[in-house]
């Protein structure tokens, strides 16, 4: 009987001199990404698929039914890290030739809640609850204290002074929320499925990794932001090609940034 190669003994990325990410080691991984879901679509699938799920329900209990709607917002931040352990585990079985079943992957995941990546959920999770309220209190600013109380804004106030100032410190500020969390998330998640490492360590490692190859880490974050918005026209169906390859593309990219040293 052949024996089944061990996930965690998968094969390195192809060897290197160098210790910086390249664009070039993007678009290898956006390949290895797509080759990934191509092999394994139905795990992909079934991982977004709760992603469009939860958007679905957003949408639908959007209207008049707070509870629901803020259980379901708050869902996706604690349910994203555990969804990509999925999408990373089906990588790294494929890399190491390991067969890829339900239980060995979904084992993985329930796995992870004993570790570390539960901690990573609770840190963006609390991020996402300080953006909203700042986000709050930036539209109270610039449109009135009644605004932020339920008050209806009349659609002409969103092309006046005060409300073109608004949309532009709403982007601003939440472009650089947004950048600082792919900062702390782009290679702590997989890591911490990698390695045994806590997640302060993780984000840690991250961030000096996304900072240290500012272009790299720009386009990559920009590829992300942009597939995911094109994917969510029409009813997020987009997102049931769009997030399996982004997440098996963050697990190579992953590993070709550990490979090179970038995370040390």
């Amino acid at each position: 009987m052949t024996a089944t190669p061990d996930p965690q003994s998968a094969p390195s990325s192809p060897s290197r001199s160098d210790t910086a990410l390249t664009l070039g080691d993007l678009r290898a991984a956006l390949a290895d990404g797509i080759a990934d879901f191509r092999a394994a679509p139905r795990f992909g699938l079934f991982f977004a698929g709760v992603y469009v799920v939860l958007g679905v329900g957003l949408v639908q209990l959007g209207a008049g039914m707070l509870t629901w709607t803020l259980s379901l917002t708050l869902a996706f931040p604690l349910l994203a890290p555990f969804l990509a352990v999925g999408l990373y585990e089906v990588s790294r079985r494929r890399a190491a030739g390991a067969a890829l079943t339900w239980g060995g992957i979904l084992g993985v995941v329930w796995h992870e809640r004993t570790r570390q990546i539960p901690w990573a959920g609770a840190v963006i999770l609390i991020y996402v609850l300080f953006w909203s309220f700042f986000a709050h209190m930036l539209f109270a600013l610039f449109m009135g204290p009644s605004a932020i109380l339920g008050s209806a804004v009349a659609p002409a106030a969103w092309l006046s002074g005060a409300g073109l100032q608004m949309v532009l410190a709403e982007f601003l500020f939440g472009a650089a929320f947004a950048l600082l969390l792919f900062g702390l998330t782009a290679f702590s998640l997989p890591m911490l499925l990698d390695r045994e490492v806590d997640f302060v360590t993780a984000m840690r490692a991250s961030l000096r990794a996304t900072t240290a190859h500012p272009r790299v880490s720009l386009v990559w974050a920009a590829t992300i932001a942009g597939l995911t918005l094109v994917s969510l026209l029409p009813w997020f169906l987009g997102l049931f090609v769009s997030l399996p390859v982004l997440g098996h593309a963050s697990w190579h990219l992953y590993r070709r940034a550990r490979d090179a040293g970038v995370l040390d």
